[in-house]
């Protein structure tokens, strides 16, 4: 079975940022798949992933993109799951430029926008796992349990006051 997740992005380069949600999913034990799909460089194979995609058995795709970022909206174009797009920070805009490229979609093609850089990548796949749990109660348990880690690791006090 293929994951329900696809993690895209659009170089090599990428994966610094996107490794993030990968390593996210799998804390959260949701099987995700990895590939690389420019928008500008690979185009057919953009064509082909998206419009396949949930013929393929993928749910969700979260797309991470830097600079001119075209891949998550030209995904969200060819296909009907949902996209999360991450901008990957650049280093002409320090990521400005891919944010805006991402959110600025038109009406009537979403793309779930999320943060600049490794908070992005951790959100998307942190959203992408909710959306599976809508259907999946052990998934929902453990999601629910990984917010609660969270909750637990903030201190009350600062460390040397009381």
């Amino acid at each position: 079975m293929t994951a329900p997740i696809a993690i895209i992005m659009g170089s090599q380069s990428d994966w610094d940022t996107m490794r993030h949600a990968a390593e996210t999913l799998a804390a959260l034990g949701v099987a995700c798949e990895t590939r690389i799909v420019s928008a500008h460089r690979t185009p057919d194979r953009l064509y082909a992933f998206a419009k396949g995609a949930n013929a393929a058995g993928h749910k969700v795709i979260i797309a991470g993109a830097g600079g001119a970022a075209h891949l998550p909206g030209m995904t969200a174009a060819l296909t009907e799951l949902p996209v999360f797009g991450v901008p990957v920070e650049s280093k002409a805009l320090s990521g400005v430029d891919s944010l805006y490229s991402i959110v600025q979609m038109p009406a009537g093609i979403p793309v779930g926008t999320l943060a600049i850089g490794k908070a992005g990548a951790i959100n998307a796949a942190l959203l992408a796992a909710s959306v599976l749990a809508l259907s999946d109660p052990a998934l929902s348990a453990r999601l629910a349990a990984w917010r609660q880690q969270q909750t637990d690791a903030v201190k009350d006090h600062p460390e040397g006051t009381a």
